[in-house]
């Protein structure tokens, strides 16, 4: 990967400039769904008075941008632009895993558990063809790790799903170390990755991913209802498009002449007219990212996860995330003093937008917070009230 500048190299206050939320909130809620950037807004604006004054004759132009816009998501992955589609969101590129391999009764998948439903319903959605989904416990703070899968393996097993990183606590796995177990014992490795990618440095190649899906809404800092499926071209012969339409074939301007060949990499799983809208959106926030490089957004949020970890343990709160920087990613979670949705209320009314989840309040910093945010949200910690 090309991104792994030094943070301190990095002028994170010129970056803040282009998130106007900061002038109102204390945006630390990266997972869940994130602003737009005036440069996303811009891209979209764009597009849209394209659309307004110039309609169908600008369709070659807004062509070539989704390309660019596959190319700038294939270099954030690590892949080929061949290897990636745009998808509405992240459950729908499971899905078109899920339902497009060729199971044979009595296979089995391995998935991570508890996690969120986007990576558990379509592999149970898989046990009226007779594939059997195999749970792999979750432990202490949401740890996963290779021996947890080695005790999972049986016979039958052949795929291994993982989300990159629990949305819960903010456990973030070692997908080099399981992509490496899945390779030893021939198994195939999807990655829900939606909760990493854009904040954490990625190579699908180098950890042995064959499937990764992840939506723009969250860490990417783009749009919702548009996202991105890498499929590995070494494999993409074993998925069977389950929706087929005039742009899943090598010639698709071709109306008259039906020549039912699908194209050979994983734009197959695109059928028909793109979000046009969505993706330049998504292509514009990945492009700000790799600017920014992240190796040193990576860096930098992890400094602010450090100092949030620092400040709650000073107020002696409990802490769900693992505080070893290898094991977590822009997560925070802890266990408030008092009621956790007088807390988030009280959160909102003082500007300051965080999460519940399970009685947790969820913390999810991003690179153009700075030490103020914390300031700020560690004030108004400090002033609810649990009486």
């Amino acid at each position: 990967m090309k991104n792994k500048a030094n943070h301190s190299q990095i002028d994170f206050k010129q970056y803040r400039k282009l998130f106007p939320i900061t002038e109102k909130y204390c945006f630390l809620n990266h997972a869940a769904i994130s602003p737009w950037s005036s440069r996303v807004c811009n891209a979209a604006m764009e597009l849209l008075e394209e659309f307004e004054h110039e309609g169908i004759a600008a369709y070659p132009r807004w062509m070539k941008r989704i390309q660019e816009a596959r190319r700038l998501f294939a270099t954030l992955v690590g892949a080929g632009d061949d290897e990636i589609a745009f998808m509405g969101n992240t459950s729908e590129g499971l899905s078109i895993v899920a339902s497009g391999i060729r199971w044979k009764p009595g296979e089995k998948v391995l998935v991570s558990m508890p996690d969120f439903p986007t990576n558990i319903y379509p592999w149970l959605n898989l046990e009226s063809r007779g594939v059997g989904v195999v749970e792999v416990r979750r432990r202490e703070g949401g740890r996963l790790a290779v021996g947890d899968f080695q005790r999972a393996l049986s016979p039958g097993a052949r795929m291994v799903v993982v989300s990159s990183v629990d949305f819960l606590t903010g456990f973030y796995c070692d997908l080099e170390s399981i992509g490496d177990f899945c390779k030893q014992n021939g198994l195939l490795f999807c990655v829900d990755a939606i909760q990493s990618l854009g904040v954490v440095p990625l190579d699908v190649k180098r950890s042995g991913i064959h499937f990764l899906a992840a939506g723009g809404q969250k860490w990417l800092l783009g749009p919702m209802g548009c996202g991105g499926l890498f499929v590995d071209r070494e494999v993409v012969g074993l998925l069977d498009p389950v929706v087929v339409g005039w742009r899943s074939v090598t010639r698709e301007e071709d109306f008259f002449d039906i020549h039912f060949e699908l194209k050979p990499g994983a734009a197959r799983f695109e059928p028909g007219t793109p979000n046009v809208v969505g993706i330049y959106a998504l292509g514009a926030a990945i492009k700000l990212l790799l600017e920014v490089g992240i190796g040193a957004i990576h860096e930098r949020v992890t400094e602010l996860v450090g100092l949030l970890a620092e400040g709650l343990r000073e107020r002696d709160l409990q802490i769900a995330t693992p505080l070893n920087p290898r094991e977590r990613a822009g997560i925070i979670t802890f266990l408030p003093k008092g009621d956790p949705k007088a807390l988030i209320s009280h959160f909102m009314k003082n500007g300051v937008v965080v999460s519940e989840r399970n009685n947790l309040i969820r913390v999810s910093p991003h690179f153009y917070n700075n030490e103020e945010d914390l300031d700020r949200f560690f004030s108004v910690l400090d002033s609810f009230s649990t009486a």
